[in-house]
């Protein structure tokens, strides 16, 4: 399953295959984070407060690495996940339907930057000021925007290796344990 994935992403563009990653991601973010989010909407009492210092160099920071990008999808897969779900129960309403999901993703659309905003004080409550201005200087170097721009081709092939490599090991346990069973008289 995994590679069958990789596989589709491998053969899309490089900008096809980030996209639909950061959308993954973004819809899994929101389907793990959302009950948490419920949960305490602030940081807990005993977390360590950044320094306004702090803030303001972890904003440049996310600013740099183009964290807002990577958000950027998550808003219209919410959208869209909600106009499938009134879809399937009132599909003769489609019309409306897709009128009001694209007027309620221009109206949430802003609200990515709540998410810009959390890793950048998320970001200042793990680095020091003096880290996150060393990490800032690395980000501006000719090093660091290497570093922006092929580490995303990176984990991409890396993901698509991991997905190969997952199904490989899985068809290993499966072996495995049917070895075992057979040896516990289940032929499996």
């Amino acid at each position: 399953m995994i590679a069958n994935l990789s596989t589709r992403l491998a053969g899309k563009s490089y900008a096809g295959r980030q996209y639909l990653a950061a959308a993954l991601f973004g819809l899994a973010l929101t389907g793990f984070a959302y009950p948490a989010m419920a949960q305490s909407s602030s940081p807990p009492a005993n977390a360590p407060q950044p320094s306004p210092g702090a803030l303001l160099l972890a904003k440049q920071i996310v600013q740099v690495k183009n964290v807002k990008d990577v958000f950027a999808p998550i808003i219209p897969g919410v959208v869209k996940k909600a106009r499938d779900l009134f879809l399937q129960t009132n599909f003769m309403y489609q019309k409306d339907i897709d009128e009001v999901a694209f007027n309620v993703e221009k109206q949430f659309t802003p609200r990515v930057t709540e998410l810009v905003d959390a890793s950048a004080r998320i970001y200042a409550t793990h680095f020091s000021e003096q880290e996150l201005r060393d990490l800032l200087n690395f980000y501006q170097s000719p090093l660091g925007q290497k570093a922006l721009a092929e580490e995303p081709k990176v984990l991409d092939q890396t993901m698509v290796f991991a997905g190969t490599w997952a199904d490989n090991v899985s068809q290993e346990v499966i072996q495995s344990m049917r070895i075992e069973l057979k040896k516990r008289g289940h032929d499996m």
